[in-house]
């Protein structure tokens, strides 16, 4: 603006002798320069004469001017001025107090310092007149001269306005009265630079550091500090770091950290290794001491010593004399056994009414569907309508609108600088085509949607409004000095929409500090405005957008001509991407299932292959795929259910559930279908529908643990405030729970169907066909079963292996402890796109060429800041602010903007308008003259306007003690709020039309915002950090000033969730860790064993975010539910050993005649019984599913899907089926009888003709009758 560069020269006003001898006198009392003797142009600005001669004492009226202007220390000095001249110094230094009225300091020396340029009696001793020329009246006139400035002068006055900011443009005075200088030689080479066309200097001052003539004596005078003791002089805090609070230290700066390790990190491995040292010492005490194993023996069974055959790990080939077994029970158990064997004998009895029944319920469910609806909305979804964040989003958008819609576009030349006369001519032949585009459906043009803070010109931040927007003000000769002249000083190149723009947000990748015509991206932003979602303005946007997409796919063609490269964003770009992902996501997720569904069916149904006909009668498909269908059925009827009350479905739950549900109902079916043969091999001649009943009587305890523990662990999360991961919680546990329901009810009768199928030689899959076939020869138990009980449960159970276990899995959960303080957070967005899509190349541009942060807003509400006492409580800019002040403690924290993200002076509203009141700014408030309501015209002339508060009484003050309250600031208020920026920049209407609601009503303001802007932000990271630090900030001003602040970011509402979600995560697993702790403690009836089956499962958690901070898989609602869902899996892996442990089979226990008693015993009896059905059931099957997700082309998939779920099935396997058994036989409780037969004629396994668990030495050539078993009803 003109405004500031006149400031600049405020004053050269002076003579010029002639070119020979100009300053020869330099003394004390005499001048360089007196009197103005013409002008260069006719445009020009007056010069100064050179005159060499005596001071003068200056008349009455020039003396009572001089001592206006300068003050009291000028009423007795003679001068070296005119009249003239001081109105001119006058004029000028009004219009810099537009920008530095705010600090008295920096305003005292501005005006000491041109004083003394313009009337000092001593010119000559501080100044030499180096050039003359002639003015168009044909008197000389000064054009140049030296003026020779004390360094320490300079320094302080430099020092007294640097820091002096300017809120209009939320930017420092010193852009615009010094270039943007960062010390004082450079402030005052461009105050002294001539700029005549500019509004500057009108000629050359010239400012001499490196020698000093003799003659010479440089300027000297008493400057004021911006933190001076005199309050007179003393700045605000916003202005003048050193008159700021001291704000206390952050968390993050009191971090505790020992080089780079966290505190916390080096504690857990330091007292881990402690604890391993003591365990080694101990263990080898223990060991030298008694040579016993390391636990306490309490056997069931007490079997002789081993045979020769047992020691080679093969089975006895007769059975020795058993003791008497253990007694003891466990009435809880027994009732359960008791209470399944009644389930499974109905089902078995009346499996047509059964499967019907469970049909009709699942259908019923199911109704649910047509009331079935995703939710996409991230809003929704991440954030609890109840939350704080939540309400304040409301809050904000009710008072100042919803946030505006942006586009935004980067132009690129990544080998060299972007900017040229062609590429400028052609991208404003884009813009133009952009604004001109007609939306297909709507109509709907630029012109009507965009956001005009002035009611007339649209807001588009581009390098062509340096340029005003027309391409025909750009010149192919002057195109490189108009960039250079307005990224120096915006201000003075108002764009149509009269907002300042900053060079860093159009132009991006400068080489140079500050040389933005080598800048490698041209960023362009359109702001539209934004309304109520599905309001008429939101789909005309969104209509209007999709043309504008489709546009600028051509110019990326276009621009790839030119050798430059176009990334874009519209405000429906991400969306639309996103369901293009998960589109992608959806046919992998498919795949997956069918692989899993393949393998489960074959692994289930697998035919022991004797004869071609025998294969297709023992084949177990139709069983298998009705298990898989089984699972689908409890998704099915979850998700009706859950519908049917107004749960919302999300895209977490569908690529979730499926998985989970089938984690854990097929490894049910497994173990029901694995049972049914062992007692179809011992109780051959009983009914199926008895054998039927035995099996669900053995399994259903473990199941009922495994559901228990699985549906209450995610039912927990439906406490969450969390919308994704409370409906998630919900839909797992009611699929978890009616899955269990249908496997302990539809699927028994089904097995019940199948056996009298085998039993009857019907084919499988084809039941009405019946063949002719001889009874099977047993063929033995299979290879898995036998390494199993040969090899690897001998193994694991070495004293010497349990130790080495025992260490190895503490030391990895250990070094996972540490590392979880160094997991990431957040979920960055190009994870959440397809890796193909256009906007992976935007999100790049943006962190590499974008170099502003977001905006951010301090928002206040039902403030009542027409009152003094919350003025001052908010104000930043005055003397009496308080010292906390919402301003200063803003200033306060952008100076330390690595900490809190804050990167620019805050614009205040507040502070604008009471400076747009001050009288000596006669260009800002004025009224008509004689008129009180009736405002002026911004460039109506002096005469027709009188000043507003010229003759308040008491009069304006920087102390505020004049400053209008109640009824008086809403009228003056409501004059500033409709003010234009020019000629005044303080007006209010461009900056602060939407930052204020004021009501007039109830005399208060409703809600005000004061907006800064954050660093730039380029990683997930920064973005949290950016919001923890608005938090804090805004927290502590409340606290303060008593003031409600809250903070505003377009970005906040998603990034509200990580400052909780650590906490909600630790809450989560430990409340489920406690619930599985209890559960198991009772249905197992055994603390002991409760709590190492909680332990383990801690452990697996553990160890998958340990591997989560190592494979950067970063915290998020999406990990959240895949660690809860590892919790319940966890669950699935342990709970089956652990009351295989508890309860072991006695046919199991008979067979186990080696030197292992005890926990041993019983531990190699749990992996004996159940340890292939993990392996098979769960591991296998889940391997198979996750490494089809390995293929997807989504970064989400293989980052949060394959990543975390590979880890959970490697590490939930080698836990359940390692450390499990091994702390088990350490610390696992007692066990009690599983209430089975314990009589057993083993020599008739080997005429039946079920397959047999055991293999024996010789096959049996004839058949025996089983003994008669009672009946068990």
């Amino acid at each position: 603006m003109q405004i500031l560069s006149s400031v600049l020269i405020v004053l050269l006003s002076v003579l010029a002798l002639t070119k020979a001898a100009i300053t020869e006198v330099h003394q004390q009392g005499t001048c360089a320069l007196y009197k103005n003797c013409g002008k260069k142009s006719f445009f020009g600005a007056s010069l100064p004469c050179a005159y060499n001669g005596p001071s003068v004492v200056p008349d009455a009226d020039t003396r009572a001017t001089l001592v206006d202007i300068c003050g009291t220390e000028w009423a007795e000095r003679e001068v070296c001025c005119d009249g003239e001249q001081l109105e001119n110094l006058r004029g000028n230094l009004q219009r810099a107090e537009t920008l530095i009225s705010s600090c008295p300091a920096c305003q005292a020396n501005f005006v000491e310092f041109f004083c003394s340029f313009t009337c000092s009696p001593d010119q000559s001793q501080f100044m030499n007149v180096t050039q003359l020329g002639t003015a168009t009246s044909g008197n000389e006139i000064v054009t140049e001269l030296d003026y020779f400035v004390s360094p320490e002068v300079a320094i302080s006055f430099y020092n007294s306005c640097k820091d002096v900011k300017f809120s209009a443009t939320n930017g420092y005075v010193m852009d615009l009265i010094g270039g943007g200088a960062t010390d004082y030689k450079g402030f005052l080479k461009f105050l002294g630079d001539e700029k005549p066309l500019l509004g500057g200097s009108p000629f050359q001052i010239n400012f001499p550091w490196d020698e000093t003539p003799t003659e010479i004596d440089r300027l000297e005078f008493a400057t004021k500090s911006c933190a001076d003791s005199d309050e007179t002089y003393r700045c605000a805090c916003v202005d003048c770091p050193d008159a700021c609070p001291l704000l206390p230290p952050t968390k993050a700066e009191r971090a505790c950290k020992i080089g780079a390790i966290r505190c916390f990190s080096l504690a857990i491995l330091t007292l881990y290794t402690l604890v391993l040292i003591v365990f080694i010492l101990a263990y080898k005490s223990v060991i030298s001491l008694n040579g016993a194993p390391f636990y306490k023996p309490e056997p069931l069974r007490m079997g002789e010593g081993p045979s020769e055959d047992e020691e080679e790990g093969g089975l006895a080939e007769s059975i020795e004399i058993l003791e008497p077994p253990d007694n003891r029970t466990y009435a809880l158990h027994k009732l359960i056994q008791s209470k399944f064997t009644t389930i499974g004998l109905y089902c078995a009895r009346f499996p047509g009414l059964v499967i019907g029944a469970s049909l009709l319920f699942v259908a019923l469910l199911s109704l649910g569907w047509f009331s079935f609806t995703i939710e996409t909305d991230p809003i929704r979804l991440w954030v609890s309508p109840h939350s704080e964040t939540y309400k304040e989003r409301q809050f904000y958008d009710q008072n100042f609108g919803p946030f505006y819609r942006a586009e935004q576009a980067f132009l690129v030349n990544e080998t060299g600088p972007v900017l040229s006369y062609e590429t400028l001519k052609w991208w404003f032949e884009v813009e133009e085509n952009i604004t001109a585009i007609t939306s297909p459906v709507w109509g709907t043009k630029f012109d009507d949607i965009c956001l005009k803070p002035t009611d007339e010109a649209c807001v588009v931040q581009s390098i062509t409004q340096y340029f005003d927007g027309d391409i025909d003000n750009l010149d192919e000769d002057g195109w490189q000095a108009q960039i250079e002249t307005c990224t120096s000083n915006p201000v003075d190149c108002l764009p149509p929409f009269q907002q300042p723009l900053k060079p860093s947000m159009i132009l991006g990748g400068v080489e140079a500090s500050s040389d933005y015509l080598t800048a490698h991206a041209i960023i362009v932003s359109w702001v539209i405005n934004n309304g109520p979602e599905d309001s008429k303005l939101v789909v005309d946007a969104m209509d209007w957008e999709t043309s504008l997409e489709q546009y600028l796919f051509n110019v990326q063609t276009q621009a790839a001509a030119r050798g430059l490269r176009l990334s874009f964003n519209t405000e429906i770009s991400l969306e639309k991407e996103l369901n293009k992902s998960t589109n992608t996501d959806a046919k992998v997720v498919v795949v997956s299932y069918i692989f899993m569904f393949i393998y489960a069916s074959y692994a289930l149904g697998k035919a022991t292959f004797r004869s071609g006909k025998r294969a297709l009668i023992e084949s177990k498909v139709t069983l298998g795929l009705f298990g898989i269908l089984i699972v689908l059925l409890s998704v099915s009827a979850s998700v009706g259910l859950f519908s049917m009350l107004g749960v919302k479905v999300t895209l977490i739950i569908a690529e979730v559930i499926p998985f989970l549900v089938l984690a854990v109902g097929v490894d049910n079916i497994f173990l029901l279908s694995h049972e049914l043969e062992l007692v179809n091999n011992k109780y051959p001649s009983e009914p199926v529908e008895h054998r039927i009943a035995r099996t669900v009587g053995n399994m259903g305890p473990s199941i009922l643990l495994s559901a228990s523990c699985e549906t209450v662990a995610f039912g927990l999360g439906a406490f969450v405030s969390m919308p994704a991961v409370r409906n998630f919680a919900l839909y797992a546990a009611g699929a978890v729970f009616i899955d269990a329901l249908l496997q302990m009810t539809m699927f028994i009768s089904a097995l019940t169907l199948d056996q009298i199928r085998v039993e009857e030689n019907r084919v499988d899959c084809w039941p009405t066909m019946q063949l002719e076939t001889s009874v099977p020869v047993h063929s033995g138990e299979g290879m898995l079963a036998k390494w199993i009980r040969v090899t690897y449960a001998p193994a694991i159970l070495k004293r010497q292996s349990k130790a080495t276990i025992l260490m190895v899995f503490c030391g990895v959960c250990a070094i996972s402890l540490a590392l979880i303080p160094h997991i990431q957070l957040g979920l960055d967005q190009r994870i959440a796109i397809p890796s193909d899509s256009y906007m992976v190349n935007y999100f790049d541009d943006l962190y590499d060429y974008f170099d502003s942060g977001p905006p951010v807003y301090f928002v206040t509400r039902e403030t009542n800041v027409t009152t003094r006492v919350e003025q001052q409580a908010l104000c930043g800019r005055f003397s009496t602010c308080d010292e906390f002040s919402l301003l200063n403690i803003l200033e306060q924290e952008r100076k330390r903007s690595d900490v809190s993200f804050i990167a620019e002076p805050a614009a205040s509203w507040l502070d604008d308008f009471f400076h747009w009141l001050n009288p000596t700014l006669d260009e800002c408030c004025r009224f008509r003259k004689g008129s009180v309501t009736e405002m002026c015209p911004p460039y109506a002339r002096e005469w027709q306007c009188d000043v507003c508060y010229a003759n308040k009484d008491p009069a304006w003050s920087i102390s505020m003690s004049g400053l209008p309250e109640g009824e008086e600031f809403l009228k003056f208020f409501s004059y500033w709020i409709e003010a234009p920026s020019d000629p005044c920049p303080l007006g209010g209407k461009a900056p602060y039309s939407n930052a204020v609601v004021a009501d007039y009503d109830r005399v208060t303001i409703k809600a005000s915002s004061f907006r800064t802007s954050h660093t730039p932000l380029r990683s997930q990271n920064d973005f949290i950090d950016a919001y923890k630090s608005a938090r804090r900030i805004s927290e502590s001003v409340t606290e303060k000033t008593g003031v409600e602040v809250f903070p505003y970011s377009v970005f906040y509402i998603f990034f509200d969730q990580y400052t909780s979600i650590f906490r909600l995560t630790t809450t989560l697993i430990v409340a489920a860790e406690l619930c599985i702790f209890a559960i198991t403690s009772v249905l197992l009836g055994s603390i002991y064993s409760g709590a190492v089956v909680a332990c383990t499962v801690a452990m697996i958690v553990i160890d998958i975010m340990g591997v989560m901070s190592l494979w950067g898989i970063s915290l998020n609602a999406v990990s959240l539910v895949n660690l809860v869902m590892c919790v319940g899996i966890g669950v699935e892996f342990c709970s089956h050993i652990a009351r295989a442990f508890v309860a072991p089979s006695l046919d199991v226990l008979d067979l186990s005649r080696s030197r292992m008693k005890g926990n041993d015993e019983r531990v190699w009896a749990a992996l004996v019984s159940v340890g292939g059905s993990v392996l098979c059931g769960i591991t296998f099957t889940k391997l198979i599913g996750v490494t089809v997700l390995a293929f997807t082309r989504s970064k989400i998939f293989e980052v949060y899907y394959f990543r975390m779920w590979l880890a959970l099935v490697i590490i939930a396997a080698s836990h359940g089926l390692v450390f499990l058994p091994v702390a088990l036989s350490y610390f696992g409780g007692p066990g009690y009888s599983s209430n089975e037969e314990t009589e057993i004629d083993y020599d008739s396994l080997s005429a039946t003709r079920y397959r047999s668990l055991f293999e024996e030495s010789e096959s049996a050539e004839s058949e025996e009758e089983p003994e008669e078993e009672d009946e068990q009803e």
